[in-house]
């Protein structure tokens, strides 16, 4: 089983953790993630583009000219689209792009995903991450002593408002809860730093 140092906010080590083989100590998929990341990606978008067929641009009601004897192509409708104004043919309309992935491989990809970092050597334990006032700056510091990197993950084990909104204006940093992490934001930071809770939590649930 992988064991990796616990630190305090100060940067500051203060014992070790062993961590649940079944979870962070996975052989990586690379075709799992590929698939996790893109059904997240694909699922993000709304879907909404929307073009206007020859039907359903305005004008166009009358024959520009007769059918015979001018010496242009035959033409039914200014709207057609070839002409300036005229609709858009074979273009975008409404649809939803979900993907739908089983739950095997959306734990496949989150164990693939955490093993990563954890060989990588781009996951940090610290044993509380707390605030008690909305202060930007305790938070970067705790970034700067634990030797966070630009982009950085922070997993919380329950919702704490001072550091959410102490962490919202630091540029690169996102938080998020153990219940909510998810593939491509754990692939997409620089630095993977979980909370002792939220590690217990995640091996309660994901490690039986």
């Amino acid at each position: 089983m992988p064991n990796m140092k616990v630190v305090n906010m100060a940067g500051k080590e203060v014992g070790t953790i062993e961590l649940s083989e079944k979870v962070f100590g996975r052989k990586v998929n690379e075709a799992v993630l590929h698939t996790a990341v893109r059904a997240f990606l694909m699922n993000q978008r709304q879907g909404t583009q929307s073009t206007l067929t020859r039907s359903e641009v305005s004008g166009g009601g009358r024959k520009p000219w007769k059918q015979k004897g001018t010496g242009h192509a035959r033409q039914g409708s200014t709207r057609s689209p070839q002409w300036t104004h005229g609709g858009i043919a074979l273009g975008p309309k409404p649809r939803s792009y979900r993907i739908e992935l089983n739950k095997g491989i959306k734990r496949a990809a989150l164990f693939s995903a955490l093993s990563s970092k954890v060989a990588g050597g781009e996951m940090i334990v610290v044993d509380n991450i707390t605030a008690t006032e909305y202060k930007t700056k305790n938070m970067i510091g705790m970034l700067n002593a634990v030797g966070a990197a630009k982009k950085t993950l922070v997993v919380l084990p329950e919702v704490n408002d001072f550091v959410i909104k102490s962490c919202a204006n630091i540029e690169g940093v996102k938080t998020t809860q153990w219940n909510t992490i998810n593939v491509y934001d754990i692939l997409n930071c620089d630095t993977l730093i979980v909370a002792q809770g939220a590690v217990a939590k995640i091996e309660e649930v994901y490690a039986r």
